[in-house]
């Protein structure tokens, strides 16, 4: 058994568990009043989003995620609404460790051989009013997705489970880790790194995705994916002890590598490290002990890449792959911490 792993499984599981139990005293910023109304509109946002995922028909699915964006911008315009969880929602809602926004992301199923991947940035506004982006789908019209900077009209959609916050020079860099329900075959995993520009707006990419210590040298990417068979579980994840990004390394199982829908784990692993602004790739990742051929670390089977045991949330993400892929951490749904008042003294 991979110790390392087997540590690293409960660890992350019970810091997620008391990510959930937290709320922070930031939520009292809600009104009473406002929280009622919230509240409400909760419950109309609850059922059009298991509509638009659950939903045998397109053009029912199509309607719900319409009335849902409307509904969801008109809760978000109610004063200080960025503390509100949203919890029971079907989507993906992360906040950034320091509370400066929060993102939403969510896919609408068209048919069998598309999804498009929707997407909105919620700013932390001091006079609780909104600043909103919504991000626009760019991936089907996009052949060369790693090599190029984005802003949030032209968003390589991801559906994120976790963000990491670093800096560097005094800037401020967020990693996403997202799923995509990619094609038919094959699913795809996404490494993207969000900063905001001078103007305060989200930009997507740039120089930060290195393999200047592989043996085989690759240009810098923008951006960084796996892509592998429909039916394989994969993880891709960040590992808070080791301070990296952990992934599967993939072999295609049919001995076909231009063939991406046959990829899965071999039993090894890769990484990604931060340094001096950028996410170093390494191309094999030691343990002290190593794992046995065709043998997988005991995370695989214990917690998917959102940390949740017994994939009992998979099923809330779609009726597809996203059920056995993604799932929605419960650490995805706490509101920040920042900015809790003071305890008194005596």
């Amino acid at each position: 058994m991979n110790h390392h792993y087997f540590k690293y499984c409960f660890t992350s599981w019970f810091l997620i568990i008391g990510f959930f139990f937290v709320l922070p005293a930031s939520a009292q910023r809600l009104s009473p009043a406002d929280s009622k109304a919230l509240e409400r509109k909760e419950d109309t946002l609850k059922k059009l989003s298991a509509n638009m995922v659950f939903s045998e028909s397109a053009a029912d699915r199509f309607r719900s995620d319409s009335l849902f964006t409307r509904t969801l911008v008109r809760a978000l315009k109610v004063k200080n609404a960025f503390y509100y969880p949203f919890d029971s929602l079907n989507i993906s809602k992360l906040y950034a460790p320091d509370s400066t926004f929060r993102i939403f992301t969510w896919q609408l199923k068209k048919d069998e051989y598309v999804y498009l991947q929707k997407g909105a940035i919620q700013m932390n506004m001091p006079d609780g009013s909104l600043k909103l982006f919504p991000l626009f789908d760019y991936s089907m019209f996009t052949p060369k997705p790693l090599d190029s900077v984005r802003g949030r009209n032209n968003w390589i959609g991801a559906i994120y489970y976790r963000i990491i916050a670093k800096e560097h020079n005094g800037k401020k860099y967020y990693t996403l880790l997202g799923f995509d329900d990619f094609s038919v075959s094959s699913n795809r995993k996404w490494l993207e790194v969000l900063h905001f520009n001078e103007r305060g707006e989200p930009v997507f990419g740039g120089a930060m995705v290195s393999f200047k210590e592989d043996s085989v040298k690759k240009p810098v990417q923008a951006r960084f994916n796996i892509e592998y068979k429909k039916e394989a579980k994969t993880f891709f994840n960040y590992d808070p002890e080791k301070d990296l990004i952990v992934f599967d390394h993939l072999i295609s199982e049919t001995n076909e590598p231009e063939r991406k829908s046959t990829y899965i784990p071999d039993g090894d692993f890769e990484a990604f490290k931060w340094q001096n602004g950028q996410w170093v790739h390494v191309p094999r990742l030691e343990f002290d002990m190593k794992l046995k051929d065709g043998q997988f670390p005991t995370e695989s089977t214990i917690l998917d890449d959102a940390g949740n045991a017994n994939e009992q949330r998979l099923e809330e993400a779609s009726r597809k792959t996203m059920e056995r892929e993604l799932g929605i951490p419960p650490a995805t749904t706490t509101p920040p911490k920042k900015s809790a008042p003071p305890k008194k003294k005596g």
